[in-house]
């Protein structure tokens, strides 16, 4: 998820109410919970895929493919689908995507064969894709424009705690029971919520109460985004490219760390997919603290953003280095553990960068945008990639080289914060 900066141009908060409506947390944590649901779908796969290895006698290409189709598929179709549940309606289409992730994880529970599992995450990624740009629009929408900034933090949290407990739960569950019992558990849960969520959260309540906050335009007409105006700044296009690069290790580590603790550590599948729920909480709070640092730096400087993330990119990159130049044990540990802290930290600003470099009216797609570069150049390249040159080098090995797209984030990063203050002058003359 990307955090909506306080500081956007053309925000107007005249005439806020000052607190938000209660039905608007009601809105607010329903969307969270499915948020959670999201990710403990996507992420359960890879605390078992020791057991799916040792049992379909897979290569760790096939089961990066098995998690890196997911973040493909929600990176090839998360503008399209975003711009259909404009016309849809936000409501139903959350209700029918979770209903698809929930019952194509199931599939995947009950599969037979790698090639039914790989259908199985095509249809999770089919059904996530436009849930975080439509999950997070519905968010902002009822609640007042000055907490747009909290909200989206806040929001964006919710991935971390279903990756957490996708793989901590996913694989205590698979350890005692199956791994198949793992998949059923939680698309269970999701379904469940699926069903809830449109009795509760309704059309009709969330547009009344976003009119009354002055944010009515958009929300239930689809709007026709101007393609020119999601890509006519430097600044704007290097915020895109650079957060899918750093996005590499934040989707490569957490498909790939339990499997490394079991193969490296000797650890069992419930512990490996409990250290790796640490490794996760670590990086989600990295990923939250440094939005909030972001925030309140750019407060006095605007260019703060990219100077934070090209920071991120690059302490990143070496404590990496470190930490796969070093053997097994607690100082690779806590190497890598610094590493996941950076890993996802440039996410916050690098949303702060797109909502500052658009105008209001087309973020939904612009936040699409960013997602399709997020999950094409990191959250799918990650795991895949590494899958494929762990069966060349190791898993070691394949990691070792992490470090290398935190580099070309940073350049790029770099290149976008010598354009920002022109670029975001122009945006602020637009709005």
């Amino acid at each position: 998820m990307t955090a909506i900066p306080l500081e956007q141009a053309g925000a107007d908060r005249r005439g806020e109410p000052a607190r938000p409506a209660a039905y608007a947390w009601v809105v607010f944590a329903l969307t969270f919970g499915l948020l959670i649901s999201d990710y403990m779908a996507r992420q359960v796969l890879n605390a078992v895929f020791p057991l799916l290895k040792a049992e379909w006698a897979l290569s760790d290409t096939q089961l990066g493919a098995l998690s890196g189709v997911v973040a493909l598929t929600v990176g090839l179709l998360t503008f399209p689908l975003s711009l259909l549940a404009d016309r849809w309606g936000w409501i139903r289409s959350i209700t029918m995507m979770a209903i698809l992730w929930s019952i194509a994880t199931l599939i995947c529970g009950m599969a037979k064969s790698y090639e039914a599992m790989f259908a199985g995450r095509l249809l999770v990624g089919i059904g996530e894709a436009a849930y975080g740009s439509v999950g997070i629009a519905v968010v902002v929408s009822v609640f007042p424009k000055s907490m747009r900034a909290t909200l989206a933090a806040a929001f964006m949290a919710g991935g971390l705690v279903g990756q957490v407990l996708g793989v901590g739960l996913g694989g205590h569950i698979a350890g005692l029971y199956g791994w198949r019992t793992a998949f059923l558990a939680i698309a269970l849960a999701g379904l469940a919520l699926a069903l809830i969520y449109p009795l509760v959260v309704q059309q009709r309540r969330t547009d009344a109460l976003a009119e009354r906050l002055g944010n009515a335009p958009g929300i239930s007409e689809g709007a026709r985004p101007s393609l020119k105006l999601l890509f006519a700044k430097r600044a704007l296009v290097c915020a895109y490219v650079a957060s899918g690069l750093q996005l590499y290790v934040g989707g490569a580590l957490p498909a790939w760390l339990p499997t490394y603790f079991h193969d490296y550590y000797g650890l069992g599948i419930a512990a490996a997919g409990t250290r790796a729920a640490l490794f996760l909480l670590v990086g989600g709070a990295g990923m939250v603290l440094c939005a909030m640092l972001s925030d309140r730096l750019s407060k006095r400087r605007p260019t703060a953003k990219y100077e934070l993330s090209i920071c991120c990119s690059l302490i990143c990159a070496g404590v990496l280095a470190l930490a796969f130049a070093l053997p097994p044990g607690p100082l690779q540990l806590a190497a890598l553990a610094a590493g996941m802290f950076f890993a996802a930290a440039t996410s916050g600003p690098a949303g702060a960068m797109v909502a500052n470099l658009t105008p209001l009216r087309i973020h939904g797609s612009a936040f699409a945008t960013l997602t399709v570069a997020n999950n094409a150049l990191g959250l799918a390249a990650g795991p895949i990639l590494t899958g494929r040159l762990a069966d060349a080098w190791g898993l070691s090995g394949a990691f070792a080289v992490l470090p290398i797209p935190c580099i070309a984030a940073a350049i790029i990063f770099w290149i976008g914060r010598r354009s920002y203050p022109a670029d975001l002058a122009s945006s602020a003359a637009r709005a």
